[in-house]
């Protein structure tokens, strides 16, 4: 099963990339890949993951533990589970600092003249500070069980951000929260981000979070990147029919009433993909090429990529009367 097939992105320095897509999609495969954490029995087969020039599926599981949790940290989709439900949270703060940063705290403590537990106990309640966290002293001695998930959610970032990374990759961060809460995480995640210039990979499926959030977007569906570009570009034309559906399917409060678009069918089965376009047993649009051939990445508008045979120089007479075709069906 391959869980993800042909996924290709950049992030800048100090931009976000939007991930969405359906749940089961590969969005949090790619994510693991990127820190070389996807579990047995999975694996990496091929590909590159270039970080700052270099490709960090070339280094060793040694290497590789330099920069996960110093240059490149994950945020959790559910604190609860991802925090260690035996330690305190300051233990679980602090421990970046003396795997990244023990050089760091040797300095601090011979100028304070204390211990280095000290110096990183200071350094990780200012952390919770900035978080907004109250009484961070009091919440450093606590367990996770004893906070809410909102006060997880920030005790995670913490942790995400303790040794200021240069990406940060968010997979669905606020999924267990409520409205109110997840609006504060977002609030804060944007201001730390602007703070530290760091890059961030936002992973959702929630298109709302995406436009509030990023400043490009990767659209995927079934293991496949299948739009790429700017996020106001995407909101106001998007290319790809299945972009189409997802964005036509979300209801806007303050517009005029209308009909909600239904994506047909079910989300493939990755052990039996379809051939050709994964998406074509589900498109209005879909034509002889569709069900045979893998869509290649087109670039419509500068920077702007979709992975379509409806924008194939090589289809433009068939996608043509493929698009006069949908068109007389919805009439």
């Amino acid at each position: 099963v391959k869980a993800v097939e042909g996924v290709s992105f950049k992030i800048h320095e100090g931009e976000t990339l939007g991930l969405v897509g359906e749940t089961g999609c590969g969005k949090s495969v790619t994510a693991l890949s990127i820190l070389q954490v996807v579990r047995p029995p999975g694996r990496i087969e091929k590909g590159k993951v270039i970080f700052r020039g270099e490709d960090l599926l070339q280094k060793s599981k040694f290497e590789v533990l330099k920069y996960r949790g110093k240059d490149i940290t994950m945020i959790f989709q559910d604190p609860l589970n991802s925090l260690n439900p035996v330690f305190k949270i300051g233990p679980q703060i602090t421990e970046v600092y003396f795997l990244h940063m023990e050089n760091e705290l040797l300095v601090a403590s011979s100028k304070q003249d204390t211990s280095i537990f000290a110096v990183a106990r200071e350094w990780g309640e200012q952390l919770l500070r900035d978080l907004n966290i109250p009484f961070p002293n009091l919440v450093f001695d606590l367990y996770p069980h004893e906070l809410s998930g909102g006060m997880r959610q920030r005790v995670q970032i913490a942790m995400g951000l303790a040794c200021k990374p240069k990406l940060l990759i968010a997979d669905e961060p606020t999924t267990a929260l409520d409205v109110t809460i997840q609006n504060q995480i977002l609030k804060l995640m944007k201001e730390l981000k602007s703070k530290f210039n760091t890059s961030m990979l936002f992973i959702t499926h929630d298109l709302g979070i995406i436009s509030k959030m990023c400043d490009r977007v990767a659209v995927m569906y079934s293991g496949f990147i299948v739009e790429n570009g700017n996020i106001k570009k995407l909101f106001i034309k998007p290319y790809h029919p299945y972009t189409r559906s997802l964005i036509g399917s979300v209801p806007v409060v303050g517009k005029k009433r209308r009909r909600l678009e239904v994506i047909e069918g079910t989300v493939p089965n990755l052990i039996y993909p379809p051939s050709g376009c994964r998406f074509h047993p589900r498109c209005k649009y879909c034509f002889e090429p569709c069900d045979s051939k893998i869509p290649k990445s087109i670039e419509v508008e500068p920077d702007y990529f979709v992975a379509c045979h409806l924008y194939d120089p090589e289809y433009k007479e068939l996608s043509e009367i493929s698009i006069k075709k949908a068109e007389e069906n919805w009439d």
